[in-house]
Order: C-alpha cells, then structure tokens, then sequence
C-alpha cells in the first residue's frame, strides 16, 4: 500500500481460518491487462464456510480480482491458492475444476437455450463434492422451476441472475466467485438471493463476493475487504461494522 492509502488492515478473528486451510488465500497478487498493472499487491483469504465481501468503487479492482482467480487477466505474480492448490501458472481450464465456480457480472445465459438446458449445460467438475440437485436449486430459487421451459431471452434480469447462480451450483463448486449479483434487480429478487446465499453458507460454500450495494453484503457477509485502486486497504468483521463507519463512509460513501 502507498503511505497516502495506508489504513490499518485488521488481522482476521475468524476462528475457523486459524484451523483448516483457507478456501482461498491469496498473497501479494499483482495483475496487468497488457501493459495495465490492475491489482497492487492484494491480500485476501476465505475460510471453509465463511461469506466474504469485497467492497470498493467502480475501478478499484473487484472484478479484475475475481477474473485473477480465474486465470482470465493477463501476467499474474504472487500467490493464489485454492483449498491448497497454487492456481497460479494453471491454465484457465484447470481453475475449476479445483471446485472454483465463478458468476460474472454479465450473466452468461444463452439466450436460445431454455432455463433447463441453460442450468444442466456445464459439466460435473468432479471434486469429489455432489453438486446441488435440481429439487435442491429449485427450493431455492422457486422462480425457475416456474420457468424451466422458458428460453433464456424470455427470463428476467432477476430470473437470469438466479439461473447464473444456479448452474455453477449444480457442478460441485464449493468455493463461489459472485460478482455484483444484487446490481439493476428489484428488491424483491434481492432478497431472494440473499437467503439463497444464506442457504449456501449453511450447506457449507465458501463464498467471495463482490458487492456495491453495501446493505446487501452487511446482512450475509462474515468479513469486508475494501479496495483502492487495486489494493485492499481495510479490512473489518462483521462486528465491528458500526464503529467502522465513518471510515466506511470516507472510503464507499455509503
């Protein structure tokens, strides 16, 4: 961090990460988009079972870290661990199958296929975990049981953000990658996925999640990191989040 962004980082409370190997851990990662150097140095982890959100304005590196993880930036150094295993120098069509699934901002649905085919269309990552069952996703997202025959280009914005979200958890991903799935929906369909992550947290996910609606992510996530120009600058637990907020305010201004 440079000495004009500096904050103080807090060490992790959590007390499951001080026990089992973190379902990410990620040390000193630096990123580029071709001559772009992106992420400055990030320090994050995620423990078995734990919700993390990741916090910051619109360019300060959410999604290039999500897309790192995933081997889909340019030049990488540093560390990215997943459950153990350096991600770092694997090609792209290996992250997954480490138990990675990754919904990004733009969805993804084809259009031409329908809700069925659009959930079972990826394959079994085989990790050794069973992925969601489609009963299993249908009692958390009711809507698309409703619209199974329904081609993608006919679902809502909401319908195809449950459907993204859906169809990583039928492949045995255990570790969730989620990037600013509550963005543009209703608050109806908002909350819906809050208690489907909830749901998840409970079936033991491990969650990384990038977020700007802040009273969306304060309600499911265990721990916030805030980034800044391609550094985590603050790091809080869900406990101190009150007395957090003036800086929170300085530095998202929610």
């Amino acid at each position: 961090m440079s000495a004009a962004t500096t904050h103080a980082v807090a060490e992790s409370s959590h007390p499951v990460a001080a026990r089992q190997i973190p379902a990410l851990a990620i040390e000193n990662l630096h990123a580029w988009y071709g001559e772009s150097h992106v992420l400055h140095g990030v320090n994050l982890t995620v423990a078995p079972g734990e919700t993390v959100c990741l916090l910051g304005r619109n360019g300060a590196g959410r999604t290039t870290t999500l897309r790192a993880i995933m081997g889909l930036t340019g030049t990488r150094t540093g560390s990215i661990r997943v459950a153990g295993a350096e991600v770092i120098g694997l090609p792209r069509h290996r992250v997954a199958p480490l138990g990675v699934g990754y919904c990004p901002e733009e969805r993804g649905i084809f259009a031409s296929l329908s809700a069925r085919e659009n959930l079972f269309l990826p394959p079994d990552l085989k990790t050794g975990f069973s992925g969601l069952s489609a009963e299993e996703i249908h009692t958390l997202f009711p809507n698309l049981k409703e619209r199974a025959n329904s081609p993608g280009m006919r679902l809502s914005g909401g319908e195809q953000q449950m459907l993204a979200v859906a169809r990583i958890l039928r492949t045995g991903a255990r570790l969730l990658l989620l990037d600013e799935i509550s963005e543009g929906l209703a608050p109806v369909i908002v909350q819906a996925l809050g208690r489907a992550i909830t749901a998840l947290k409970h079936k033991g996910f491990s969650v990384l999640l990038v977020e700007q609606n802040f009273r969306f992510s304060a309600n499911l996530a265990d721990r916030f990191y805030v980034m800044e120009r391609g550094q985590i600058v603050l790091e809080i637990n869900r406990a101190d989040l009150q007395k957090s907020r003036t800086e929170l305010q300085n530095l998202l201004g929610v």
